[in-house]
């Protein structure tokens, strides 16, 4: 699996004014050949080229003003809801943390003590965008994760029924589904990309996507043959999956034309 590493960074405060509800755009900068992490000369030990642009767009990112806290980054900040998004814009993973965000999503992205990667719910290659939703009262209600993270639950099942309904597949990948409860009033929010220009077009390539695809439900197949599961979440799951690596490839065959047979035609494989 390819997962990308990643090094926090504290970002230098910003305050920002935007109403409440509202949904915010990161905007990354256009280059980022001059940050620390590229500038440095490459050792044994430095990541690949591609490995570095993200991360340091991701620590860009998540040097973003906080909408709901002045002088407050999102990457700081210590209760939130989180999506992932792929290269469609298709929801595909939502949670929720009472740590540091920054943190949080990173474990996400390395697959770093995270449950979903782990089990191969979630493939960091897809993670295309990220919004972050910042409840910034919460994290001071108490000094106990528990009460804050229960506090935080009304958050995440909106967000996550909210996405769901916005979705094509009418599905978001958790494998734990929230409690339904009533829908609260959701703060700004910020979205961005976690991918630099420079690598957008050959991450979101289809069939690089639908190899990626395709492997990864074979390894979640491949686990749940393997473990005596006590819910249905994992198979919900790999269900949804092979629907959409269906829709991949159906996509694939349109652009290329290539949905119906025709006779005559040449095969993909020169045979001797």
């Amino acid at each position: 699996m390819d997962r990308i590493s990643f090094l926090g960074a504290r970002g230098a405060k910003r305050s920002s004014r935007v109403d409440k509800g509202s949904s915010r755009r990161f905007h990354p900068n256009h280059s980022y050949k001059s940050g620390v992490e590229l500038a440095k000369k490459p050792t044994k030990s430095t990541p690949p080229r591609a490995t570095r642009l993200i991360r340091a767009q991701y620590n860009e990112f998540m040097r973003s003003s906080d909408p709901n806290q002045r002088e407050s980054t999102i990457g700081d900040a210590r209760a939130a809801v989180y999506a992932f998004y792929d290269y469609d814009g298709e929801p595909i993973y939502v949670g929720r943390t009472v740590a540091k965000v920054r943190d949080r999503i990173g474990r996400h992205l390395t697959g770093q003590r995270s449950d979903p990667v782990g089990k191969f719910v979630l493939d960091p290659f897809e993670v295309a965008e990220v919004e972050i939703w910042t409840v910034p009262e919460i994290a001071e209600i108490s000094p106990k994760a528990s009460v804050r993270a229960k506090a935080m639950q009304p958050y995440e099942a909106t967000v996550y029924y909210k996405l769901k309904s916005d979705s094509k597949f009418n599905a978001v990948l958790n494998e734990a589904v929230p409690l339904e409860c009533k829908p609260v009033d959701l703060p700004s929010s910020v979205r961005g990309s976690i991918i630099p220009k420079e690598l957008w077009e050959d991450r979101k390539h289809p069939d690089v996507r639908i190899a990626r695809r395709a492997a990864h439900v074979g390894r979640l197949a491949q686990l749940i043959s393997e473990r005596e599961l006590r819910g249905g979440g994992l198979r919900r799951t790999l269900h949804l999956q092979t629907q959409r690596l269906q829709w991949l490839t159906c996509e694939r065959l349109k652009e290329l034309n290539l949905l119906e047979a025709r006779p005559g035609e040449p095969t993909d494989v020169k045979e001797n």
